[in-house]
Protein backbone atom coordinates (compact mmCIF):
# COMPACT_ATOMS: atom_id res chain seq x y z
CA UNK A 1 0.00 0.00 0.00
CA UNK A 2 1.51 3.31 -1.03
CA UNK A 3 0.79 6.65 0.52
CA UNK A 4 0.55 9.84 -1.41
CA UNK A 5 2.29 12.64 0.44
CA UNK A 6 2.10 15.11 -2.47
CA UNK A 7 -0.91 16.82 -3.93
CA UNK A 8 -3.27 14.46 -5.62
CA UNK A 9 -3.74 15.09 -9.29
CA UNK A 10 -7.40 15.21 -10.16
CA UNK A 11 -8.14 13.68 -13.52
CA UNK A 12 -11.11 14.70 -15.61
CA UNK A 13 -13.10 12.68 -18.08
CA UNK A 14 -13.45 13.96 -21.63
CA UNK A 15 -16.75 15.75 -20.95
CA UNK A 16 -15.31 17.60 -17.94
CA UNK A 17 -12.14 18.54 -19.83
CA UNK A 18 -14.23 19.74 -22.75
CA UNK A 19 -16.44 21.86 -20.50
CA UNK A 20 -13.48 23.41 -18.67
CA UNK A 21 -11.66 24.22 -21.88
CA UNK A 22 -14.63 25.44 -23.90
CA UNK A 23 -14.35 22.89 -26.71
CA UNK A 24 -16.61 19.95 -27.50
CA UNK A 25 -15.66 16.38 -26.65
CA UNK A 26 -15.68 15.64 -30.37
CA UNK A 27 -13.07 18.35 -30.95
CA UNK A 28 -10.97 17.07 -28.04
CA UNK A 29 -10.81 13.70 -29.83
CA UNK A 30 -10.08 15.46 -33.13
CA UNK A 31 -7.22 17.49 -31.68
CA UNK A 32 -5.81 14.33 -30.15
CA UNK A 33 -6.03 12.53 -33.51
CA UNK A 34 -4.15 15.43 -35.16
CA UNK A 35 -1.41 15.26 -32.55
CA UNK A 36 -2.18 18.73 -31.18
CA UNK A 37 -3.07 17.14 -27.88
CA UNK A 38 -0.84 14.28 -26.78
CA UNK A 39 -2.44 10.93 -26.11
CA UNK A 40 -3.61 10.98 -22.51
CA UNK A 41 -3.63 8.28 -19.91
CA UNK A 42 -6.60 5.95 -19.81
CA UNK A 43 -8.39 4.05 -17.12
CA UNK A 44 -8.43 0.26 -17.17
CA UNK A 45 -11.84 0.57 -18.86
CA UNK A 46 -10.27 2.72 -21.61
CA UNK A 47 -11.68 6.11 -20.60
CA UNK A 48 -9.42 9.08 -21.26
CA UNK A 49 -8.14 11.00 -18.23
CA UNK A 50 -7.21 14.65 -18.61
CA UNK A 51 -5.22 16.83 -16.27
CA UNK A 52 -4.73 20.56 -15.96
CA UNK A 53 -1.95 20.52 -18.57
CA UNK A 54 -4.27 19.06 -21.20
CA UNK A 55 -7.08 21.47 -20.28
CA UNK A 56 -4.67 24.40 -20.66
CA UNK A 57 -3.54 23.05 -24.02
CA UNK A 58 -7.16 22.77 -25.14
CA UNK A 59 -7.79 26.38 -24.06
CA UNK A 60 -4.73 27.44 -26.05
CA UNK A 61 -6.03 25.63 -29.14
CA UNK A 62 -9.53 27.11 -28.73
CA UNK A 63 -8.15 30.66 -28.45
CA UNK A 64 -5.90 30.16 -31.47
CA UNK A 65 -8.90 28.83 -33.45
CA UNK A 66 -10.94 31.84 -32.30
CA UNK A 67 -8.25 34.03 -33.86
CA UNK A 68 -8.48 32.08 -37.11
CA UNK A 69 -5.13 30.28 -37.07
CA UNK A 70 -4.95 27.16 -39.22
CA UNK A 71 -4.31 23.75 -37.66
CA UNK A 72 -0.76 23.81 -39.04
CA UNK A 73 -0.15 27.23 -37.49
CA UNK A 74 -1.63 26.06 -34.20
CA UNK A 75 0.66 23.03 -34.20
CA UNK A 76 3.66 25.31 -34.66
CA UNK A 77 2.43 27.78 -32.03
CA UNK A 78 1.85 24.93 -29.58
CA UNK A 79 5.37 23.66 -30.19
CA UNK A 80 6.73 27.13 -29.49
CA UNK A 81 4.49 27.64 -26.45
CA UNK A 82 5.74 24.42 -24.93
CA UNK A 83 9.40 25.29 -25.63
CA UNK A 84 10.54 27.80 -23.01
CA UNK A 85 13.79 28.38 -24.97
CA UNK A 86 11.93 29.54 -28.07
CA UNK A 87 12.52 32.83 -29.79
CA UNK A 88 9.60 35.22 -29.69
CA UNK A 89 10.64 36.25 -33.20
CA UNK A 90 9.31 32.91 -34.49
CA UNK A 91 5.96 33.51 -32.79
CA UNK A 92 5.77 37.05 -34.15
CA UNK A 93 6.56 35.82 -37.67
CA UNK A 94 3.62 33.39 -37.55
CA UNK A 95 1.27 36.06 -36.17
CA UNK A 96 2.37 38.64 -38.76
CA UNK A 97 1.84 36.16 -41.60
CA UNK A 98 -1.62 35.43 -40.22
CA UNK A 99 -2.45 39.15 -40.02
CA UNK A 100 -1.36 39.55 -43.66
CA UNK A 101 -3.57 36.61 -44.66
CA UNK A 102 -6.53 38.11 -42.76
CA UNK A 103 -6.00 41.46 -44.50
CA UNK A 104 -5.93 39.73 -47.90
CA UNK A 105 -9.15 37.84 -47.15
CA UNK A 106 -10.85 40.99 -45.82
CA UNK A 107 -9.94 42.82 -49.06
CA UNK A 108 -11.31 39.92 -51.14
CA UNK A 109 -14.54 39.92 -49.13
CA UNK A 110 -14.90 43.70 -49.47
CA UNK A 111 -14.59 43.34 -53.25
CA UNK A 112 -17.20 40.55 -53.24
CA UNK A 113 -19.53 42.72 -51.18
CA UNK A 114 -19.13 45.68 -53.53
CA UNK A 115 -19.84 43.51 -56.58
CA UNK A 116 -22.91 41.98 -54.96
CA UNK A 117 -24.19 45.39 -53.87
CA UNK A 118 -23.91 46.62 -57.47
CA UNK A 119 -25.75 43.56 -58.78
CA UNK A 120 -28.49 43.90 -56.15
CA UNK A 121 -28.98 47.57 -57.00
CA UNK A 122 -29.39 46.64 -60.71
CA UNK A 123 -31.98 43.94 -60.00
CA UNK A 124 -35.62 45.08 -60.02
CA UNK A 125 -36.63 42.27 -57.69
CA UNK A 126 -40.09 42.08 -59.21
CA UNK A 127 -42.11 39.47 -61.11
CA UNK A 128 -40.10 39.80 -64.32
CA UNK A 129 -37.70 36.96 -65.16
CA UNK A 130 -34.80 39.27 -66.06
CA UNK A 131 -32.21 39.27 -63.30
CA UNK A 132 -28.77 40.86 -63.57
CA UNK A 133 -27.57 38.81 -60.60
CA UNK A 134 -28.26 35.51 -62.39
CA UNK A 135 -26.96 36.96 -65.69
CA UNK A 136 -23.66 37.83 -64.01
CA UNK A 137 -23.36 34.43 -62.35
CA UNK A 138 -24.04 32.75 -65.71
CA UNK A 139 -21.22 34.54 -67.51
Amino acid sequence: MSTNTGTATAFLNIGEAAARSGVSAKMVRHYESLGLLPHVRRTEAGYRQYGETEVNTLRFIRRARDLGFSMAEIAELLRLWQNRRRSSAEVKRIAQAHVADLERRIAEMAAMKQTLQQLVSCCHGDQRPECPILDDLGQ
